[in-house]
């Protein structure tokens, strides 16, 4: 065996023996943070949105004039366990000295605003500092020697006048020398009309003008699943990828088919379980984070999102509706929440 598999295998053990710290299991059950339920919780939000400076405009709802506030004060309930509350000044002190990256398109934006929130409210007196450097935004914290950061590159693989080569990486220089990294692409892969910046797709010299939009999905997945193989040692860098955020444009996806979209909706839908289907993108990302020899962590958010048609901006954005990004404070600190379960094991 190997002495980085025999690492691996170490860590892996360790991450599940180290569970209950973080983890009150019920009857001994083995639990999957990412099942359950949505849950009142008066204690809620974790931070005030008004004392957050790192919001963008669009995300603060509450400042855009959205009149409930019922949907702040939701918690995540995992159905055979509970998850410790998210504790700020202890993440920094443990991470002392790292530095932390989320790698996608405006949803890992929607992330990384909410763990920088997190994390002012926990220690708000401590300073920090926020710049800028092309794609990258940094937001650190002198006095723990650490740093968030997010890297927008939506598609993970190069787009070159509107061709997506889809088996060359865009931005891979960025990530190395990072301790922890998320990453996250879905949603630009389904725009279409104005929206779509790309008209073909190009592996080694071939280029294509047509393919199914999901084996593309699945080669530029594929393409960073490689990339992670063959550059990241798992004994320094932690590896996750955000799954997939749900929309609420229709809700007849939710059996609700005389409502319109996420307009109005004040509730989450009741319950574990979403009636509607899975988005196609689902099954390919698991296939491939599932074969990849250095396994990235998977954030899976999609059913706790599909739950939450109450979480988005709607028309409280400062612009055209908007049931695909979320409302902070809101539904992406669960998704820091669970991130922060994993990392403090």
């Amino acid at each position: 065996m190997g002495l980085n598999l025999f690492f691996l295998l170490t860590k892996l053990f360790l991450l599940v023996i180290s569970l209950s710290s973080l983890l009150t299991v019920s009857e001994q059950q083995s639990c999957d943070v990412f099942e359950g339920s949505w849950v009142f919780d008066a204690s809620y939000p974790l931070y005030d949105a008004s004392e957050c400076p790192f919001i963008a405009s669009d995300l603060n709802c509450q400042k855009n004039g959205r009149p409930d506030q019922m949907y702040l004060q939701y918690r995540w309930k995992p159905t055979a366990c509970d998850i410790s509350r998210f504790d700020g000044k202890e993440f920094l002190e443990k991470y002392r000295g790292k530095k932390v990256m989320y790698v996608g398109d405006s949803l890992s934006a929607n992330q990384w605003e909410s763990m920088g929130c997190m994390l002012h409210a926990a220690v708000p007196i401590a300073n920090y500092r926020l710049s800028s450097r092309g794609p990258l935004t940094t937001l650190s914290f002198p006095e723990y020697e650490f740093s968030i950061m997010f890297l927008k590159n939506g598609f993970l693989v190069s787009l070159v006048n509107r061709i997506l080569k889809i088996d060359t990486l865009s931005g891979s220089e960025w990530w190395k020398d990072v301790d922890v990294l998320i990453f996250n692409t879905y949603h630009w892969w389904l725009h279409t009309g104005r929206l779509k910046t790309w008209d073909g797709y190009q592996i080694g010299n071939q280029t294509f003008k047509d393919m199914d939009v999901m084996e593309a999905y699945k080669i530029a997945l594929t393409t960073w699943a490689n990339w992670v193989d063959s550059n990241v040692d798992p004994t320094q860098t932690r590896v996750f990828f955000q799954g997939i955020s749900a929309v609420h444009y229709r809700g007849g996806d939710w059996n609700e088919p005389n409502v319109d979209n996420c307009n109005g909706e004040t509730k989450p839908i009741e319950g574990w379980s979403y009636p509607g289907i899975k988005p196609p993108g689902d099954g390919v990302m698991k296939e491939v984070v599932d074969n990849m020899k250095k396994p990235a962590i998977l954030l899976d958010i999609l059913l706790l999102t599909q739950l939450r048609k109450d979480g988005h901006p709607s028309i409280y954005v400062g612009g055209p509706l908007d049931c695909s990004h979320w409302c902070l404070a809101g539904v992406p600190d669960t998704w820091n929440q669970l991130l922060y379960t994993i990392l403090m094991l």
